[in-house]
C-alpha cells in the first residue's frame, strides 16, 4: 500500500519545473493581457470603420456614443487619460471635432501617434456659406474616400499597434473596401434614378458637398450656412436661402435626423412652396434597431431617403 502511494506521488525534483513552467505561462497571460493594442478613436462614424479594420487585433475605445454631435462633443478626464496611453488615435481631423482637439494634442505631445483620417484622403473645400475656402471634414459621405480611409487606418494599426497581426488586419481592410466598393456601386445607381433636374440639395448644414460631388447633385444651399452645427442663420439668410430654393425648384429640404428640424420648417414655410422635409443621418451613427448603426447602413438609409425624397413629388 505504501509503496503504491509513493509511487502515485511526484518527487519535488520534477514538481519544481512544473511549477516553475505553470507560474510562467500564467505571468505570460497577464503580460500579454496588459499589453493588448489599444486604439482610441474619436467619431462614432470612424469608429465603425476601425472596428472593422481591427476585428480582434486590438481593443478599440470609442469616444463619441451613437447620437452625438461632433461638432460640440467634448471628453472626459477618463478619456482623455485613454487617449494618452493608447498606441494610436485615429480622428477626422480638419475642425470637425472643435472641442477634441486639444486632446489629439495632448495625446501627440505624450508620444502617441496620431491619424488625422480627412486630411489624407484628397480633401475638399466648401464652395459657399460662412465656411467658404475653408476645408471640408465631411468626406465620408463619399464612400470612395472612405475606402482610402480604410486602407489608411489597417496601415497605421500594423505601424503603430505592437503586437496586432499584419495579416489579419490586411485581410480585414480589404474585405470592408470590398463591401464599400459594392456601396458605392449601389449609390450610383441608386442616384442614377434622379432626373439631372431634380439633383439640387438643400441640407440643415453643409455636410453633403462629397456626396454631391461624387454623384452630380447641386448643392444649393443649407439651412446653416456654415460646416459646423454650432453657427446660427440670420433672419437674411433664411430668406436667401427661401429664394434659392424657389427659384431652384427644390423638391426636399433634407435635414439631420438627430438635430431638431425647427429650422428647416421654418424655411419650409418662409419659401412658399411644398418642399418635403426629409431627415437624413448626416454626423453621427444611430443605436442599434434605429437604421443607422454602422457606416454601411447609414449610406445606404441616406441613398433610400435622397432618392425617394427628390423623385416622390
Amino acid at each position: 500500500m505504501t509503496a503504491t502511494r509513493r509511487a502515485g506521488r511526484l518527487s519535488p525534483l520534477l514538481l519544481l519545473p512544473l511549477l516553475l513552467c505553470l507560474l510562467a505561462a500564467a505571468t505570460g497571460c497577464t503580460a500579454q493581457q496588459q499589453h493588448r493594442p489599444s486604439v482610441v478613436v474619436t467619431t462614432n462614424i470612424l469608429g465603425d470603420l476601425t472596428r472593422n479594420v481591427v476585428g480582434d487585433e486590438a481593443e478599440v475605445t470609442v469616444l463619441m456614443r451613437p447620437g452625438a454631435d461632433p461638432h460640440s462633443f467634448g471628453v472626459s478626464a477618463p478619456q482623455a487619460a485613454a487617449m494618452e496611453q493608447a498606441d494610436l488615435v485615429v480622428h477626422n481631423g480638419m475642425g470637425l471635432e472643435e472641442n477634441v482637439l486639444r486632446n489629439v494634442e495632448a495625446a501627440r505631445e505624450s508620444g502617441v501617434p496620431t491619424l488625422a483620417v480627412g486630411e489624407s484622403v484628397d480633401p475638399m473645400t466648401y464652395t459657399g456659406g460662412e465656411s467658404a475656402g475653408q476645408p471640408d471634414p465631411h468626406f465620408w459621405t463619399d464612400p470612395v474616400r472612405v475606402r482610402e480611409a480604410v486602407r489608411l487606418i489597417g496601415e497605421r494599426v500594423v505601424r503603430h499597434a505592437e503586437g496586432v497581426d499584419a495579416a489579419a488586419v490586411e485581410r480585414n481592410a480589404a474585405r470592408y473596401g470590398a463591401e464599400l466598393a459594392g456601396l458605392h456601386a449601389s449609390m450610383r445607381d441608386a442616384f442614377g434614378s434622379v432626373p439631372a433636374d431634380r439633383r439640387r440639395l438643400v441640407t440643415n448644414h453643409h455636410v453633403f458637398g462629397y456626396l454631391a460631388d461624387r454623384y452630380g447633385f447641386r448643392v444649393v444651399g443649407a439651412v446653416i450656412p456654415s460646416g459646423t452645427t454650432l453657427a446660427s442663420p440670420s433672419a437674411s439668410d433664411l430668406d436667401s436661402l427661401a429664394t434659392a430654393v424657389r427659384e431652384a425648384g427644390v423638391a426636399a429640404i433634407f435635414a439631420d435626423s438627430s438635430q431638431p428640424d425647427r429650422l428647416a420648417q421654418v424655411l419650409k414655410r418662409e419659401s412658399g412652396i411644398d418642399v418635403a422635409v426629409v431627415p437624413l443621418h448626416s454626423e453621427s451613427l444611430t443605436p442599434k434597431g434605429e437604421g443607422a448603426a454602422t457606416y454601411l447602413q447609414m449610406m445606404r438609409a441616406n441613398t433610400e431617403a435622397i432618392t425617394e425624397g427628390l423623385t416622390s413629388r
